[in-house]
């Protein structure tokens, strides 16, 4: 009579631990998806290049939040300044670097001062419009 009182408590258990399994399978997609919803998606890098007195590519569409990295790679100083002075880097000399996170919607031309023949546009565009703005990220002060 004991080795059948322990074979049914070991049933039990064994039925309870398959349902709770059940409940755990059913429910694992739902948690899943809510924590993809609340996951905070990380800012997006696009790179220009300056390169033989010319900002590449010289214009480009992001969404908000995009952080806008500039690399000069020729052998000469070059500036990146916003046409409305919103951002502006110091002379960046060969393969240094500016960045700007551009966090609301609108057109940001800008141009290098040292030569303003060099001239470029970002795009932000999201599915809300506000003012157009943009923030400073990294990059040394000018």
């Amino acid at each position: 009579m004991v080795g059948c009182l322990a074979v049914s408590r070991r049933l039990r258990f064994a039925r309870r631990l398959a349902l709770l399994g059940l409940a755990f399978a059913a429910f694992w997609p739902a948690l899943a998806s809510a924590q993809q919803a609340h996951a905070v998606p990380l800012p997006r890098e696009v790179i220009v290049t300056i390169d033989n007195f010319s900002f590449n590519p010289p214009e480009l569409t992001v969404p908000p939040g995009t952080v806008v990295t500039w690399v000069n790679r020729d052998d000469i100083p070059h500036t990146v300044v916003a046409a409305g002075k919103s951002f502006r880097s110091r002379a960046l000399d060969t393969d240094d670097r500016f960045s700007i996170t551009f966090a609301s919607v609108g057109d940001f031309v800008y141009f290098c001062s040292l030569h303003p023949h060099m001239t470029g546009t970002v795009k932000v565009r999201g599915a809300a419009e506000a003012p157009a703005a943009a923030s400073r990220a990294t990059g040394p002060a000018p």
